[in-house]
C-alpha cells in the first residue's frame, strides 16, 4: 500500500481527526490512537485498523512515553484548540526537536492565532464563518447546513490529510519535517473556492435559492415520486434537458428550459405520477443526468456501486483507487480504549512490571483482559 511503513500518532478526537487518521490507515500507515480513559473514543466509528494507547497526558510520565514514541513516528495528528499541546509539553517546538523529520499536523476549528483561536466550535460554526453557510438553503428560508460534512470532513479531515501527504512528499527532498496547520474555517473556505470565484457567473450571484445550483432551477432539483421517494435531476445543459423532457413526456414548447417557476410545478406533478424505480427504468435509457436518491442501506446494493465496488461489507471503500498500491480498508474491529497499551509500551522498552506500575499510578490504562499477559 502507498503509505506502508509510515507511522502515525493520532491524539483522540471526534470526526475530523479520526477521519484524517482513517485515510492514512486505509492506505497503509500504522496508526496509534492516543486515548484517555474518560474519553468517548469508543464512539469513534472511524477507528478501524488503528491501535489504542491510553495515557493520562497530565502525567509527566505519560508525556515521556509520547516523547519516546515520537522518535520513530512520521506523523502526529492533534485536534485541540490553541495552546493545549504546548501546556502538555507536546507542542511542535518540543516534538520537532525530538524528531526533526516529524510531520506535526494541527487540526483545529479556528486555527492557532486570531480572536477565535481559543473558542469552542462545531462544523456549523466553521461553515458559518467561512461565508459558505449563507449560500445553502431554499428561497426565502434560513440557511441550511449539510449535516457536518463540509467543515468536519471536507475542509477539516480531508484537507489535513492532504497537508500531511504534502509534508511527507517535501520531506523526501529536504529530509525535514514541518507543521501542518489545518483549520476548518480556512479549509472549508478553500473548499468553496469555486463558489467564491463564480459568484458573478450566470449560475450564481442571485439571492439564496434563486440560482441554478441551489434549487432555483427546475432542471437541477430533487423531486418526490409516487412512492414518497426521490429523484435527483441535474439536466443543466440543453441536450440533457431535452432528454429530461423526453422521459417526462413533455415537449420543449410545453416546457421551455428557462420557464423556471411554471416548470417547477409541472415537473413536481409529473414525478408524482410514477414510483422512483419506475422513473429509473425510463431514465436509465436516456442521458438526462437523473439518478435515484438512495437511502444509506440502498446505496451498497445499487448495480453501479456494486460494479464499481464502491462499498465493502456495507461501508464506503477507501478512495481514490490506485492501480499499483491500492488502499485496503480494514474490516477489523475498532480498538477499545487502551486495548493495545501493553503491546505498544513493550515495543518501546517497558517491562511488564514497569507497565503494571504505570497503571497503578494512573499514568496508563489497559483493559483487564490485557493484564493477564503481564
Amino acid at each position: 500500500m502507498a503509505l506502508k511503513g509510515i507511522r502515525v500518532i493520532e491524539f483522540a478526537g471526534l470526526a475530523p481527526a479520526p477521519f484524517c487518521g482513517m485515510i492514512l490507515s486505509d492506505f497503509g500507515a500504522s496508526v496509534i490512537r492516543i486515548d484517555k480513559e474518560s474519553s468517548n473514543s469508543n464512539l469513534d466509528c472511524l477507528g478501524n485498523g488503528k491501535k489504542s494507547l491510553c495515557l493520562n497526558l497530565k502525567s509527566p510520565q505519560a508525556v515521556e512515553i509520547v516523547h519516546k514514541l515520537i522518535k520513530t513516528t512520521d506523523v502526529s495528528i492533534e485536534p485541540y484548540r490553541a495552546g493545549v499541546m504546548e501546556k502538555l509539553g507536546l507542542g511542535p517546538e518540543v516534538l520537532l526537536k525530538i524528531n526533526p523529520r516529524l510531520i506535526y499536523a494541527r487540526l483545529s476549528g479556528y486555527g492557532h492565532s486570531g480572536p477565535y483561536s481559543h473558542k469552542a466550535g462545531h462544523d456549523i460554526n466553521y461553515l458559518a464563518l467561512s461565508g459558505l453557510l449563507s449560500l445553502f438553503g431554499r428561497k426565502e428560508e434560513k440557511p441550511m447546513f449539510p449535516v457536518n460534512l463540509l467543515a468536519d470532513f471536507g475542509g477539516g479531515g480531508l484537507m489535513c490529510a492532504l497537508g500531511i501527504l504534502l509534508g511527507l512528499l517535501e520531506r523526501e527532498k529536504s529530509g525535514k519535517g514541518q507543521v501542518v496547520d489545518a483549520n476548518m474555517v480556512q479549509g472549508t473556505a478553500y473548499l468553496g473556492s469555486f463558489l467564491y470565484k463564480s459568484q458573478y457567473l450566470p449560475i450564481w450571484g442571485n439571492p439564496r435559492g434563486e440560482n441554478v445550483l441551489d434549487s432555483g432551477a427546475p432542471f437541477y432539483e430533487v423531486y418526490e415520486t409516487k412512492d414518497h421517494k426521490y429523484i435527483a435531476v441535474g439536466a443543466l445543459e440543453s441536450n440533457f434537458y431535452l432528454d429530461l423532457l423526453k422521459g417526462l413526456g413533455l415537449t420543449e414548447e410545453e416546457a421551455p428550459q428557462y420557464d423556471l417557476e411554471e416548470n417547477k410545478v409541472k415537473f413536481e406533478r409529473k414525478f408524482l405520477e410514477k414510483t422512483r424505480d419506475e422513473w429509473c427504468k425510463i431514465f436509465d435509457n436516456l442521458d438526462a443526468c437523473i439518478t435515484p436518491v438512495l437511502e444509506l442501506e440502498e446505496a451498497p446494493l445499487h448495480p453501479h456501486n456494486k460494479a464499481q465496488k464502491t462499498f465493502k461489507e456495507g461501508a464506503p471503500k477507501a478512495a481514490p483507487n490506485l492501480s499499483r498500491t491500492p488502499a485496503e480498508s480494514t474490516s477489523s474491529g475498532r480498538p477499545k480504549i487502551g486495548e493495545n497499551t501493553v503491546e505498544i509500551l513493550e515495543s518501546i522498552g517497558y517491562s511488564g512490571s514497569d507497565i503494571v506500575r504505570l497503571k497503578d499510578n494512573g499514568v496508563v490504562y489497559y483493559d483487564t483482559a490485557k493484564k493477564s499477559k503481564l
